[in-house]
C-alpha cells in the first residue's frame, strides 16, 4: 500500500484520481491470449477465430451480493472472474477475455483496487489460462460495484444450450453442490457480532470451515469441464449460480421435459436449494461416457418441471437478488 508520508494515510481513489489509479492497476492485470489490442484505446480488439463470440455479463454490489467485512478485495476480484468464467464455460466455450467496470466511493483506498486486480489476475490464470482483462471503466459510487462482461470462443463447436435435453438423457454435475450456501449460512450465523458482519469473526469461521467459506468467498468452478462436456456430447448445460432446484427447472422449461433427480446422488435439500456453487449442470445421451469430473445425479423424463425421486419438487429455494435482502451492507 502506498502511503502519503505527510498525512500518513493511504492513497484513495478521490485523492489520486482516475489516471493515476489506472496506471497502478494495468500492470497487475493479465493479458488475453486472443488479445489483439488491450487497454489504452477507446475499445479493445479481441480475435474471434470461430467468427462467433459468446458474451455474458454479471454484477456484484456491496450489500446484496457481498459484505466487505467478510470478503477481501482480492476475494472480490477472484469471485467476479469466477462467476463470469463459469457462464462462458456453461455454453461449452473457452473464456478469452474480460471487460471490468468498477464504481467505488471516493475514499476507497487505491490498494483495494490493486487487490481486486490481483484477484482478477489470479482467478483468470488459475481457472481459465489464456483469458485476460482487455479493458474496462472506473467511476464513483456510494457503494462498491463490480461489473464484468466476459467473452468466449466456441472453437467451431455448437453452443450447448439449455433447450437441448432429451428424454432418457443422464443428468450430471461437475463441481460442488450446496457448499457455497453452507459457507454463507456459517457467515450469517457465526461471522457476526451484535448482529453485524464482523471480519474477525469471519476469519475464525474460515479457519474452522475452510472449504465452505472458500466456496462462498473465492469459488473455483470447473471451467475446463465446460469444453469437456461439449466434446463429450452434452445436450444441455448451465451454470449453477442460483441453486440446483432453480437451475434444473430452467433446463426442464427450456427443453420441455422433466428433470428427475436422485436424492441419494444429490445429497439432500441443502444441495437442492443452495445457490452460488457455480458448478456445471449438464445432460448427456444415455449412451455417452460422462467426461471426467461429471457425476450422474438423475434422468431426463417425460413431463415438466423438477422431480426428486419421481415426486414433483415445488419448493423454490436458491438465490434470488430480489428476495430476502434487508438493505444491510456491512
Amino acid at each position: 500500500m502506498t502511503i502519503d508520508r505527510e498525512s500518513d494515510t493511504p492513497d484513495t481513489l478521490g485523492g489520486v484520481g482516475e489516471l493515476a489509479v489506472l496506471k497502478r492497476i494495468f500492470p497487475r492485470l493479465p493479458s488475453a491470449a486472443a488479445e489483439l489490442l488491450g487497454p489504452g484505446d477507446d475499445a479493445a480488439v479481441l480475435a474471434a477465430p470461430d467468427k462467433r463470440v459468446v458474451i455474458t455479463t454479471d454484477m456484484m454490489i456491496h450489500g446484496p451480493d457481498f459484505r466487505m467485512a467478510w470478503s477481501s478485495p482480492y476475494d472480490l476480484g477472484w469471485k467476479a472472474a469466477a462467476t463470469n468464467l463459469s457462464d462462458i464455460a456453461a455454453m461449452g466455450a473457452v473464456p478469452t477475455g474480460l471487460v471490468v467496470a468498477i464504481a467505488a466511493p471516493n475514499d476507497t483506498p487505491v490498494a483495494s483496487l490493486e487487490a481486486i486486480a490481483d484477484g482478477l489476475r489470479d482467478g483468470c490464470e488459475s481457472l481459465a489460462p489464456g483469458c485476460g482483462v482487455i479493458g474496462g471503466d472506473l467511476s464513483v459510487s456510494t457503494v462498491l460495484t463490480i461489473v464484468i462482461t466476459a467473452f468466449g470462443d466456441l472453437e467451431n463447436r455448437a453452443a450447448v444450450l439449455r433447450s437441448g435435453a432429451q428424454i432418457g438423457d443422464v443428468i450430471a454435475v461437475s463441481g460442488t453442490l450446496g457448499l457455497a450456501a453452507e459457507g454463507l449460512r456459517l457467515l450469517f450465523t457465526d461471522g457476526v457480532v451484535n448482529g453485524e458482519p464482523d471480519a474477525a469473526a469471519a476469519a475464525t469461521v474460515a479457519k474452522q470451515h475452510p472449504e465452505a467459506i472458500a466456496a462462498q468467498l473465492r469459488p473455483s468452478p470447473p471451467i475446463a469441464d465446460g469444453k469437456a462436456a461439449s466434446l463429450g456430447g452434452a445436450t444441455a448445460m448451465l451454470d449453477l449460480s442460483d441453486g440446483l432446484a432453480i437451475d434444473a427447472r430452467r433446463i426442464a422449461t427450456a427443453s420441455g421435459v422433466g428433470l428427475d433427480l436422485s436424492s441419494e446422488a444429490v445429497g439432500g435439500r441443502v444441495q437442492l436449494d443452495g445457490g452460488e456453487d457455480h458448478s456445471l449442470l449438464a445432460t448427456f445421451p444415455e449412451s455417452a461416457t460422462l467426461p471426467a469430473g461429471f457425476r450422474a445425479i438423475g434422468r431426463v423424463v417425460e413431463g415438466e418441471g423438477l422431480l426428486v425421486d419421481g415426486v414433483a419438487y415445488t419448493k423454490r429455494g436458491g438465490w434470488d437478488p430480489y428476495a430476502g435482502w434487508d438493505g444491510a451492507a456491512g
